[in-house]
């Protein structure tokens, strides 16, 4: 069984929005409205982005300890006129109803993300350029039988297309109404659109390959295998309700509570993470202040005259919270769920809801802790479950899937899932940089590269990072046989040495550690990061892309926190020739010892495309844990109670190890989930 429990974030009629609330759909009303008196807004105007302007952390956390008034509501707003190109970076404040800020953006240093609309205006621009139908006639072609990718176009200093807004195009054809049209490259063509005088500036007509023939239609029955048809139902029930409970946009489960809320450019952002210690008389104490995913990054392998540029920023160019999927009962989320629906702004100032766009539920996890003694006899055994919230997101040909966990024990981990439609390519025999995955289809290699930002508050702000290796010890006089090894903690005490690389021959990790607080042991509390040990960016020092994404290069940076800097390739993504974002915030070199610290982790695959990727490739995965160390006293999940014994009998199938290893969430189920996170 399987029910659904659904909830606006936040509701706007029973529920006042607290300083870090989403906006509201009347709130967004209001910014237009504020917005258009002011003079700021035409026929021709746009909003591309509208969101929570966020208050500096000290006045938030002086109004949540009561020291403090509530900081106001503020919006950020940027705004484009599709007449003339022109943008404004704008605020408003909601609690005052004025303007506080409209500044011109400079174009030369990035534009604001691509519209909706300028995406669907492309096939309209192309059909009327002779230029490009003459193209596809000569590949005995009409612009009827095709369909466009309009794509970001990086910063390459083309001629021509200097302080133009543009969008790269690939052709590809589409057999019926059905096809998908993936299956079918018109390879070797690529068109530039300046979307703002609406005409094309350039045609790549580079070179002509065969169009690729067999299609790819898995959601058509008749090119589908027969059915699978020995799986049998699994139910999902918890009789008494779930276990969490939820207060407008504040949840508390087990001995966690947290906020969340929803961004067109992150996403799903989580706040305030704290765990009541049991040790500690239930006292709250903080972990997190905000997590969420700040940047994305797909940089593809192809180096050819019409593909070179690809490399797409998901989130600073794209806004990739804008595409979340409303999200379906019993087959994206499975169990006891509650719903959230995301509020957020069309491109006219008006709200518009993604109903169901993020999902919450419990999932069992097989065992929590274990062991039967040889001296006492005892046998004790209590089961792990997590908590998820989740949500999926659609850009393009993939889609994305980012999954927060909270466990028992104080763990928190972050997992990306990644399907979806491979980007095709028709493949030329002997490609170094692409598979082929269909007959004369081809899948360029590509990684995709996440930037988890982590405003960091483990006991409070006054936090460090220490990188932490294991180290071998050499035979001496103290180590006479050679089996003794050790750790190397080094403190990363300013920005000039807070970039940092992970390296799986030491199993290196990284401790946040307070500097004011020290366990019952003496030593400080803390939180470890695991990383996955993938490869950074594999572009070429010199490359574009890598001064756009400077911070795919480093599995790990470490800033002061500052209110400003939210985003790691900076604040506008979109033809932003690189420099900004991380290296910049980090010139100022400020300590980081026993400061308000940010980090910001790069994680996520190197995907070489397999032949059972296509035509829809089964979710791979990529993650990153956050796990105590020090931060209690001993092990926090003492507390979970045991199982009802008719709930671990031999031979009931509710809710025993075989029930939870089949519904995927069992110990047998979780070892094969460790083992693909690691393909890349």
């Amino acid at each position: 069984m399987t029910t659904e429990l659904p909830l606006t974030l936040p509701d706007d009629d029973t529920t006042s929005p607290g300083p870090l609330s989403s906006l509201t759909a009347a709130e967004i009303e209001a910014v237009a409205r504020i917005l258009r008196s002011a003079g700021a807004v035409t026929d021709t105007t746009r909003f591309v982005y509208v969101g929570l302007l966020e208050p500096d952390k000290a006045d938030v956390l002086a109004a949540l300890a009561g020291d403090a008034p509530t900081p106001d509501r503020e919006a950020r707003i940027l705004l484009l006129d599709v007449a003339t190109g022109e943008s404004l970076d704008a605020a408003v404040s909601l609690t005052r109803d004025e303007v506080i800020a409209l500044m011109p953006i400079d174009g030369s240093r990035g534009q604001v993300p691509i519209l909706e609309e300028e995406f669907e205006a492309i096939g309209g621009i192309l059909a009327a350029d002779a230029g490009w139908l003459a193209a596809l006639e000569k590949r005995g072609l009409v612009s009827e039988q095709v369909v466009y990718a309009p794509l970001s176009p990086g910063s390459y200093d083309i001629p021509g297309e200097e302080g133009r807004r543009i969008i790269r195009v690939f052709a590809f054809r589409m057999d019926h109404a059905e096809d998908h049209p993936w299956a079918h490259p018109v390879d070797g063509l690529c068109a530039y659109v300046d979307v703002i005088a609406r005409e094309v500036t350039q045609v790549v007509d580079a070179f002509e390959l065969p169009v690729p023939e067999e299609p790819g239609n898995f959601h058509l029955e008749s090119e589908r295998p027969a059915p699978l048809d020995t799986l049998k139902p699994i139910s999902i029930t918890q009789p008494e309700g779930p276990s969490f409970a939820v207060d407008g946009d504040t949840v508390t489960w087990a001995n966690w509570t947290f906020s969340l809320g929803f961004d067109a450019r992150e996403g799903l952002i989580l706040r305030n993470l704290g765990f009541a210690d049991p040790d500690q008389g239930g006292e709250v104490r903080p972990v997190v202040y905000r997590a969420s995913i700040a940047e994305m990054v797909v940089p593809y392998a192809d180096p050819s005259p019409t593909r070179y540029w690809q490399n797409y920023f998901d989130t600073g160019e794209y806004l990739f919270g804008r595409f979340a999927n409303s999200l379906t009962l019993g087959c994206d989320c499975l169990g006891e769920i509650r719903y959230f629906d995301a509020v957020l702004s069309d491109e006219f100032g008006r709200p518009k809801t993604i109903e169901n766009a993020i999902c919450m539920h419990e999932e069992d996890y097989g065992t929590l802790w274990k062991h039967t003694d040889l001296f006492t006899s005892a046998n004790e055994v209590r089961r792990s479950r997590r908590l998820v919230i989740s949500f999926f997101t659609t850009v393009g040909n993939y889609d994305y899937g980012f999954y927060w966990y909270l466990y028992l024990d104080g763990t928190i981990e972050c997992e990306a899932k990644l399907t979806g439609i491979l980007f095709t390519s028709s493949y030329v025999e002997g490609s170094a940089t692409a598979s082929e995955v269909a007959p004369g289809l081809g899948a360029p290699y590509h990684q995709h590269l996440f930037s988890a930002r982590l405003d960091m508050m483990v006991d409070g702000l006054a936090n460090a990072v220490e990188e932490v290796d294991a180290v071998r010890l050499p035979v001496s006089e103290s180590n006479p046989y050679g089996n003794a090894f050790t750790k190397r903690a080094t403190r990363i005490l300013s920005e000039a040495d807070g970039a940092r690389e992970a390296d799986a021959s030491v199993g290196r990790t990284w401790h946040i550690v307070n500097t004011e607080k020290s366990n019952r042991l003496g030593r400080p509390t803390g939180y470890v990061l695991h990383a996955e040990q993938n490869p950074t960016l594999m572009a070429d020092p010199s490359a574009t892309v890598t001064a756009r994404a400077a911070f795919t290069t480093k599995q790990l940076w470490v800033t002061q926190y500052a209110s400003d800097e939210r985003y790691p390739a900076g604040e506008f993504v979109n033809q932003n020739p690189g420099g900004d974002g991380l290296p910049a915030y980090m010139a100022a070199d400020r300590p980081l010892d026993g400061e308000d610290i940010v980090l910001w982790h790069t994680f996520g695959p190197t995907h070489f495309p397999r032949p059972e990727d296509w035509p829809v490739m089964p979710v791979d995965y990529a993650k990153f844990t956050l796990k105590p160390y020090g931060f209690f006293g001993r092990n926090p999940a003492l507390n979970v109670p045991a199982e009802a014994p008719a709930h671990c009998a031999p031979g009931h199938h509710g809710h025993g190890e075989a029930h939870a290893g089949h519904g995927g969430h069992g110990d047998h189920a979780h070892g094969d989930h460790a083992h693909h996170a690691h393909h890349g």
